[in-house]
């Protein structure tokens, strides 16, 4: 009685000591302070677009308040819902969310239930046979539990780093979304852009034709020579190959638009675009900003605390582990005696183990586990480098696309002017054939460019609205 006594109050004192150093073996995450984060690291061309103060940013717009067209909600909706990649990404999501279920659990005692019977013949010639020869039936029914003490924290530590597992995989679903959306919307802007650019060249067409018959008439006239003629033709069968460019390229975008969708190949519905309204005045708020809204900075973070919990386990792994074992049931030689009160047996075991030699391997799993964390760090740096670059770029490129616009707008004005202008003259006789085929093609080209220069303009904002964290809500 008193060895029994010694030996439970021996594992008492044991187990107290742990749970008394346990908060020396591992520690709470804490939020890095790295320089990335810094306002002056977001450079700008108009420094109003930042502030600390600014808490506005389209980057906390819903897609919805931004892009209004209606065929283009239609879209991305029908995206959202369908789209492959998307989906995968959620069913990775849910995944996660079961080892985070399982960690959970490793809290709990495991426990088995099993039931057996045993029939075994005994050699006449066998020690045992000589004095019981025959079969012996046996019949047990009995439970284990198992248990092991959060000693030093690594449940808990693995809890904490499933956690984070799953928060890094619902970033990086809403990573995909927010590229879903920024795609749908560029794919549809550029075929509004190739619609109006098609729309330039049937007119084109349409006008070159009729100069050909008007060359032909001031050939026979004696105004001009063949060579005009055939430089006519020329123009006019050259807008004739544009035209069948920019609707094979209509026809491609609109299966890859078909794919983001998830829908097999069709037409895409759409407007036009000059129906597209585009904010004047974009904010990108303040760094901070960047932190709650960017799922690609989320994603960093979450794999770095990740990585710490990761450690956590592995230092733990290096401490003695307390682990608690019973086992109980019936056990019986006769089926009759089976579930009685004298067949009925426990077993208790308490038990503390410490790796001595293990080849290295837990020591190796630490030394691992420190260089994962330290490279999860470099990559979350490295995120906010790229994000504050992104930023960057989108809003000086959509500034300098506003500016340029205007002037496209003018370029185009004048050259449409200088092409009617030189018709006019080559009709009267002021103008040659070759002043008015270079005023041609330049108008053409300035029409194509104003179309494009729009089309940058509203890519830019898309650029501007992903790099901001746009397109997750």
């Amino acid at each position: 009685m008193k060895q029994k006594k010694s030996i439970y109050t021996t594992l008492i004192v044991l187990g107290a000591t742990t749970l008394l150093t346990s908060c020396l073996a591992v520690k709470d995450y804490q939020q890095p302070e790295v320089k990335e984060t810094a306002l002056e690291t977001y450079r700008t061309s108009n420094e109003k677009n930042i502030k600390e103060n600014d808490s506005l940013s389209i980057g906390t717009l819903s897609w919805k308040e931004l892009f209004t067209d209606p065929n283009l909600q239609k879209h991305i909706e029908q995206g959202l819902n369908n789209n492959f990649d998307l989906q995968i990404a959620i069913k990775q999501m849910q995944s996660a969310e079961a080892y985070l279920k399982q960690s959970k659990a490793g809290f709990f005692p495991t426990f088995t239930l099993g039931m057996n019977a045993n029939d075994q013949k005994i050699s006449s010639n066998s020690r045992f046979g000589a004095f019981s020869p025959g079969n012996i039936q046996s019949y047990e029914l009995s439970g284990n539990l198992s248990w092991e003490a959060d000693v030093w924290g690594k449940l808990r530590s693995n809890k904490r780093a499933s956690f984070a597992s799953f928060l890094k995989t619902s970033a990086a679903k809403q990573a995909v979304q927010s590229e879903l959306v920024a795609r749908i919307v560029k794919n549809y802007y550029q075929l509004l852009a190739l619609d109006a650019q098609l729309k330039v060249t049937k007119q084109t067409i349409a006008t070159r034709k009729k100069s050909v018959k008007t060359i032909k008439a001031l050939k026979e006239a004696g105004q001009v020579t063949q060579v005009a003629v055939d430089q006519n033709i020329a123009q006019y069968n050259s807008a004739e190959a544009l035209k069948i460019d920019i609707e094979a390229t209509i026809f491609s975008l609109e299966n890859s638009m078909s794919m983001l969708l998830g829908t097999s190949p069709k037409f895409i519905e759409r407007g036009e675009l000059k129906q597209q309204n585009i904010q004047a005045d974009l904010e990108i708020g303040i760094p901070a900003l960047l932190l709650e809204n960017r799922p690609d900075i989320q994603q960093a973070q979450y794999a770095l605390m990740e990585n710490f919990e990761l450690k956590n386990v592995a230092k733990t792994n290096l401490y003695p582990s307390l682990t608690l074992t019973a086992s109980g049931g019936f056990q019986s030689l006769e089926v009759d005696n089976w579930i009685s009160a004298s067949s009925l047996f426990t077993n208790v075991i308490a038990g503390i183990t410490q790796p001595i030699f293990n080849q290295r391997k837990l020591k190796t799993q630490l030394e691992i586990a420190n260089n994962n964390e330290a490279q999860a760090l470099l990559y979350y740096r490295k995120t906010l480098l790229t994000a504050g670059n992104e930023v960057s770029n989108a809003l000086y490129t959509y500034q300098a696309e506003t500016s340029k616009y205007k002037f496209r707008q003018k370029e185009a004005q004048a050259l449409h002017r200088a092409e009617v202008n030189s018709e006019e003259l080559l009709n009267n006789g002021y103008a040659t054939y070759l002043d008015l085929l270079t005023a041609r093609e330049s108008a053409l080209n300035a029409k194509l460019n104003l179309i494009d220069s729009k089309l940058q303009q509203l890519l830019t904002v898309v650029n501007l609205y992903k790099a901001l964290g746009g397109g997750t809500h």
